[in-house]
């Protein structure tokens, strides 16, 4: 009994909770995607579609956070956000197609500009 009352008031009841509402929930889907999606073509429609709804959501996700972005992004002028994305975008496709590459070179401007405007 006294364990167990340590174990909630310790520090390591956070990681449990994470594992179990964090962790385990999305990898029982990950698992079931993998074993239902064995012997799907990659260039099956449902994959092309799924493709493209995962690309929408990622650029809508950017755009949200280029043009209404909250707290330190927030300090960073609206051009120099943009500069950024241009600049990773540039990155990838000079790196010929690394994301690493366009990660790097609009955390380059980005980072630059926070530092210049922070003062």
């Amino acid at each position: 009994m006294i364990a167990a009352l340590e174990f909630y008031t310790g520090g390591l009841w956070p990681y449990l909770v994470v594992i179990l509402f964090g962790f385990l929930p999305s990898e029982i889907w990950r698992w079931m995607a993998v074993f239902l999606s064995q012997g799907i073509r990659e260039d099956a429609e449902i994959l092309v579609w799924v493709r493209a709804v995962a690309s929408a959501l990622l650029a809508g996700v950017v755009a949200k956070l280029v043009l209404t972005p909250t707290g330190a992004l927030a300090t960073i002028p609206l051009f120099w956000r943009i500069a950024s994305l241009v600049a990773g975008v540039a990155g990838f496709y000079l790196a010929r197609r690394s994301i690493l590459a366009g990660v790097i070179a609009g955390e380059i401007v980005l980072i630059s500009a926070g530092l210049y405007f922070s003062g």
